[in-house]
């Protein structure tokens, strides 16, 4: 492993291993091996990590958002809906693959598919 930090390379949607080749096939597939130095990427599971993180993170935006908007303007609930329902679709999109990315880098970069027991 050269000098670069996996969990930055997670986010970029790199290989955790060599950085260069992609760690995705499409939005949210993981790749079967690297591409450029050829690590086997088919042990990597982030679970539902990323979905939780993106449901905290989206979640306290869109809520305290409303809230702000709500106390500050006033406005109709219809503007609520206009508002509120496409950034939460928008943030939960933009934050979904890096956030995956990295929880995957951090399975590489702590080993933790050498700890599983599959027998």
């Amino acid at each position: 492993m050269s000098g670069h930090n996996p969990l930055l390379a997670g986010l970029m949607g790199r290989c955790p291993n060599c950085g260069e080749g992609h760690l995705f096939e499409g939005f949210l597939k993981v790749s079967a091996q690297c591409e450029a130095c050829g690590y086997d990427l088919r042990r990597a599971d982030s679970g539902d990590g990323p979905a939780v993180f993106v449901i905290l993170i989206a979640g306290f935006i869109v809520a305290f958002g409303a809230l702000f908007l709500e106390f500050a303007v006033h406005p109709p609930v219809w503007v609520h809906l206009v508002v509120w329902l496409p950034a939460t679709l928008i943030i939960s999109l933009v934050l979904l693959r890096p956030l995956k990315g990295i929880m995957l880098a951090a399975q590489f970069a702590n080993r933790a598919s050498e700890a599983r027991h599959d027998d």
